[in-house]
Formats: structure tokens, sequence, C-alpha cells
């Protein structure tokens, strides 16, 4: 993995998940360049630091695309407002729950979204997943497909990962390709359901699951028996969970094993996990679940675990993992994989050194993992290209 800031691993990660994003390589070097000074501090200066050049560098790509768009140069100025989006989405990552840039940078990289989708003319919806007494905020593309009713994949976020930047990592868009429409989803804990309307993080994601499979059985344009889940890096929980529990679901992928976050979680708070955690980890774990302090961060955590969920996984499961994830051990993939004693197909994908993607959901080669998936998606619920 390219390491812009040896000494500083979530600062690394978030500027190489930039570039998957379509983010330019000499853009993030100017973001970045004058942040290595202070990368080790890990501290409220250095974040603070670190929001305020990559916010330039979204007000610099803003502006530019309102020059575009004033000319007529709609798909110029769309590339611009997304590339904008992702900056902004980028510094406001390393913010405090309760700094209140943290919402007005989160809220104007949505502006920015929006801008560079309707510029571009992509062919999505957002949508509304009905979910209890709210909704859920999702993002919808459809398959390139002749099929009246295609397969669809319901793709949750991780901890941190949000539906703007799954979409702007192309990742729909290899599915959409391949005949698979996909309903991207702020689901409690992450994005929109967090920041706006304050749904916090609880283990028992199936009900968020379920609620998304019943909305995607009211669409006439997705064959309702031909829906899957994944899910992104602490996702490798949340797809396995729900497949356990949601039988309508066909096909689940874990990108990235989480087999028990209890271990993971516990590393941290004693500080065995410090030198891959912000600075500010506790307390953003307490605004993702809305808990108090580290006990009670723990006690959630512990109770994510997939040891009753697995084994009653009745649909064909992929784990994938980078053998040398920092973050994540291999064996949890190993774990999760022996133990689907019920699914009719679990296949394993290990990206190693020798191919590339050996890092946490392969941050360090995005590519590699999304074309694996969006195959084998693709072949297990018999998608059609158009």
């Amino acid at each position: 993995m390219f390491e812009y800031f040896p000494d500083n691993y979530p600062w690394s990660m978030a500027a190489l998940m930039t570039l998957n994003a379509g983010a330019v390589m000499s853009e993030i070097d100017e973001a970045c360049r004058d942040l290595k000074p202070m990368a080790s501090a890990n501290d409220d200066a250095a974040n603070d630091a670190w929001h305020a050049n990559w916010s330039a560098m979204g007000d610099r790509n803003e502006r530019l695309a309102k020059v575009d768009e004033a000319a007529g140069n709609n798909l110029s100025a769309g590339e611009k407002w997304l590339r904008a989006a992702i900056y902004y989405l980028t510094a406001e990552r390393m913010c405090k729950s309760d700094d209140p840039q943290r919402f007005e940078t989160y809220n104007h990289m949505l502006a920015c979204f929006r801008s560079g989708i309707e510029q571009r003319g992509d062919d999505m919806e957002w949508v509304e997943v009905p979910y209890k007494d709210t909704s859920l905020p999702a993002i919808f593309v459809p398959a390139q497909t002749d099929e009246p009713n295609p397969p669809c994949l319901i793709h949750f976020d991780g901890l941190d990962v949000m539906k703007e930047f799954l979409y702007l990592s192309n990742v729909a868009k290899e599915y959409n390709r391949r005949g698979v429409s996909v309903l991207l989803v702020d689901h409690p804990g992450v994005g929109e359901a967090l920041r706006s309307r304050g749904l916090t993080l609880f283990p028992e994601v199936e009900v968020p699951a379920a609620a998304a499979v019943d909305y995607l059985e009211t669409r006439d344009d997705v064959d309702s028996n031909r829906i899957g889940i994944a899910g992104i890096s602490l996702g490798g929980y949340y797809a396995p969970r729900a497949a356990g529990f949601e039988h309508r679901l066909k096909c689940c992928v874990a990108w990235g094993a989480i087999w028990d976050y209890g271990p993971i979680t516990e590393g941290r708070i004693t500080g065995a996990g410090t030198a891959l955690s912000v600075s500010h980890w506790e307390e953003h774990m307490n605004w993702v679940f809305g808990t108090n302090n580290a006990d009670e961060i723990l006690e959630a955590a512990r109770r994510m675990t997939l040891a009753e969920a697995v084994p009653n996984i009745q649909c064909p499961m992929l784990v994938v993992h980078g053998g040398g994830d920092r973050q994540i051990p291999l064996q949890m993939a190993h774990n999760t994989i022996d133990n689907a004693t019920s699914s009719p197909r679990a296949d394993l994908k290990i990206f190693g050194p020798e191919d590339g993607g050996v890092e946490h959901c392969q941050c360090d080669n995005g590519k590699l993992a999304v074309e694996y998936m969006t195959d084998w998606v693709a072949e297990v619920l018999e998608a059609k290209p158009g």
C-alpha cells in the first residue's frame, strides 16, 4: 500500500480512498504535502489542518465546476462537482461528531454530489427506503439489461464508508454493467441515516436489511426472487448477519470479513489497535452506537458476532479479504467460511501480494475486488447484461 503518511495509517488510507473514488493524484499531493510534519501528532490541530486542506481542494473544484456550468459544459462541470464531493467527504472524515464544520462540510458534499450527478445526467434515483417511523436514504442504480425485472444487490456501507463513496468508486457501475441493479443504502450508524436522522448502529442489522428487501419488492423493475446483499469493511459483519436471518436474500458478499467485532473493539480501547485508529476513535464510536463510554461501546461490539448468523445462511456467500489486512485478522475470513455450513456455496477470495489488493478491503487496489465481486454476483444471480 502506498503510504503517503508512513506514521499515520488512517490518513494514508483516506488519501488512497480518494484516489479510488476518482480524485486526481496531483490534487491529493497538494492537499497532503504540508500535512506531513503533523501526521504523527494525530491530534485535534492536525485534524483541523486536514479538514482545511481537503476543503480547499473541494472549493477549487467547485469553483471550476461553476465556470464549466456557466459555459454550458455540463459533462465537465459534473466531473468537477463530483471531485469536489469526494474532497469534502474526505475533509469531513477526521472531524469530531460535535464539530459544527463536520455537518456543514457533509451537507455541502451532498449538494456537490447532487450537482455532479445532475450535470452528468447519470441514470440513477435518489430513493427513500421506508424504515420504522422514518426512512433510510439510498441510491438506486438500474442495471444495463434487456430484462424487464433484473436482479438487484442491496449494498450496505462500512463504519465510515457512505453511499456516495461507493457510488464514486464505481461499485454500482460495475454491477450495473453486468446486469445487476444496485441499492446503495445509508443504514443506521452511517452517512445520512446517522448525520441527518440520528439513527445509530445496533447489531441486528437484518432489520434495516429487511426494510430494503421490502422496498425492492414494491418495484416492478426488480426480480424479488433475485435480491442479494453486500457490505464493505464493517459491512463484512452487516451482510452475513442480515443473510443469516433474512432468507429472502439470495446471495451475500462480505467485502472484508468481520467474524467477531468484540476483540477488534477491545484492542482499540486498550491501545492494541491505536496505530490504526483516528485520534478520537472512542468519541466517534459513541456517536455511531449512541453510547456514552468505552464500556458501553464494548458491550455493543461484543454482540456483533456471526457465530449464530453464519451457520443459518442458506444462500451462496462470498468472503473477500486482503492477505495482509492490518485491521482485521485473516482468520476471521476463514472463520466465516468454515461456519457457513448451510450455505450451498461458500467461497473465499484472499488477495495476496502476487496479485495486489492485500490491504483492508483492497484499499491498495480496489478495482481488483470490485471486478471479482461483481463477476461473482452476476453469475450467482444469473444476471443478463444488455
